[in-house]
Parts: structure tokens; C-alpha cells; sequence
């Protein structure tokens, strides 16, 4: 694929944005991850671009000094997150942004290469270092077994710094984590990553619940139900949601925080 590594336009948990080439960038992901991380992205982003998503098109895959990285068409424009902090954008309208990308994501048709929300986890189990007792293991997985499994396409990550507002609109990156759920499931992860992760990394801690707060109010709306009613689905999946935060080192300081909350949700199932 033809092209130079240019200036670092981008970091998050597991790769860096370059630029590439005109109108490209290479996303390079950090040295020691599973190679099934990075070809399961590929294979996603790929997937769902065909799919109609709003995503970024993918243009070829390369190794450099033995990283993957996947080049990808580079999106012009700032992220939501960067317009909340500037006050270009309030919470609400975040929020309001969230919803209706939550919405589009659900109303894509599913590809037949996204995992099962019990593959993921299996798949997240597969690779656990000890980060999670096994008896929540095996109680989450039964768990997952009970719930409705769905049969929409999840994100699992909507959070502000992943979507790109561009002159065609927001767009949507990062897609390592997507899966196969129930609407509720994605708005799990969203109240979970904005109520209970956001606040301990955000410059600003009301920021993260706010948008939060403005984004399920929105999505209930656009799908015709109470905020009571969409709030009561998604109950069922957040110990789901915060074992995948657990696995995922998402916020390293809250793992035994977030472990007590599943126990003590999965004991009052009992």
C-alpha cells in the first residue's frame, strides 16, 4: 500500500493515527496486542462500510517495523468530544448526536462476520489474565444465556471521541469492540463509558454524564418509549457491560469498584 508514515494525528487505547497519503491515514496498532484484535477490526470496519455504516472506507492493510496497520480514507473534522470541550457543542446536543448515530448503527443491516455478544465475551475470557474472578465468569455467561441475545449491530463505544463530525456528517471510528445485541446492550455500554468510566478520566466529570443523560433521553424518544421503560431493558446488561470494562482494562484504578458492582447485581438476581 503506497504511502509514508507523516505527522501523529491521533492516539487511543491500543493504536495511533498517521497520515498516510493524500486523503489517508494509517491507523497503527501499539506493539504486543493479539493480532486478532487488529484483523478483527479490519474485517469489521470492511463489513459495515459495505453495510451502508457511517464509516471510514478501507483501502489496504500494512506492516511497518511490525505493527499492523490498517489505512483508512481520513476523516476531516473535529471529534464531538473536542466540540463539547470547546462549548461549540453543548451536552445536550452531544447527546442528541449520540442518539441519533445509535440509531442508524441499529437500523444497519447486520454483517455475518460480527460476533455474538456471548462469542465476544468468550472470545475476552479466552485472553483474561486474572483481571476477573471465575465465578463471575461463569455467572456472566449464564446470565448471558438468560437475557434476549438480539440480532442488531452494537458499537459498543459511542463515545464523543469516536465520532468525527465531518461536512457529510458524523462519522463513526474505532470498531474493534463491535458485536451482535439487543439495542439495550449498546445503550448499557454507553451509560457505563459516560456515568462510571467518563467521570474518573474527564477533565470535566459533569460532561460525561450529561451527554449520557441527554443521549438515552433522546434515543427513547426516537424509538417511541418512556425513558422509565429503556431504562428498565437495559438493567439486565450492565453487569454484562462492566465485566467487558473489567476485561478490557478500560479504567485500571475502577476494576475493584466495578467488580463489586457485578456481584452485587448478579446477588440480587439470586
Amino acid at each position: 500500500m503506497r504511502g509514508s508514515l507523516g505527522e501523529k494525528i491521533g492516539e487511543g487505547a491500543y493504536s495511533e493515527a498517521y497520515a498516510w497519503a493524500p486523503g489517508r491515514v494509517v491507523k497503527l496498532f501499539k506493539p504486543g496486542l493479539p493480532r486478532r484484535m487488529p484483523w478483527f477490526e479490519v474485517h469489521m470496519i470492511r463489513a459495515v462500510h459495505a453495510a451502508g455504516a457511517p464509516v471510514p472506507e478501507v483501502f489496504g492493510e500494512v506492516t511497518l517495523d511490525g505493527r499492523f496497520g490498517i489505512v483508512l480514507q481520513r476523516l476531516d473534522g473535529p471529534t464531538l468530544l473536542q466540540l463539547t470541550r470547546t462549548g461549540a457543542v453543548t451536552f445536550e446536543q452531544a447527546g442528541a448526536i449520540v442518539a441519533a448515530l445509535a440509531m442508524s448503527i441499529h437500523k444497519t443491516p447486520l454483517p455475518p462476520e460480527v460476533l455474538s455478544m456471548r462469542e465476544y465475551m468468550e472470545a475476552q475470557l479466552e485472553h483474561d489474565d486474572g483481571k476477573l474472578p471465575k465465578h463471575i465468569a461463569t455467572e456472566i455467561l449464564a446470565l448471558i444465556d438468560r437475557l434476549p441475545p438480539g440480532d442488531g449491530l452494537c458499537h459498543t463505544d459511542l463515545s464523543p471521541g469516536n465520532v468525527i463530525m465531518t461536512a457529510e456528517g458524523p462519522k463513526l471510528v474505532d470498531w474493534v469492540s463491535a458485536m451482535r445485541g439487543p439495542a439495550v446492550l449498546e445503550l448499557g455500554f454507553l451509560r457505563v463509558i459516560l456515568s462510571e468510566l467518563g467521570p474518573e478520566v474527564a477533565d470535566n466529570p459533569e460532561r460525561p454524564r450529561a451527554t449520557n443523560a441527554a443521549a438515552q433521553s433522546e434515543y427513547a424518544r426516537l424509538n417511541g418509549m418512556s425513558l422509565a421503560d429503556l431504562t428498565a431493558a437495559m438493567e439486565p446488561y450492565l453487569p454484562i457491560v462492566r465485566t467487558f470494562a473489567v476485561l478490557g482494562n478500560a479504567v485500571p484504578s475502577l476494576r475493584e469498584r466495578l467488580i463489586q458492582r457485578i456481584e452485587a447485581t448478579l446477588r440480587s438476581e439470586d
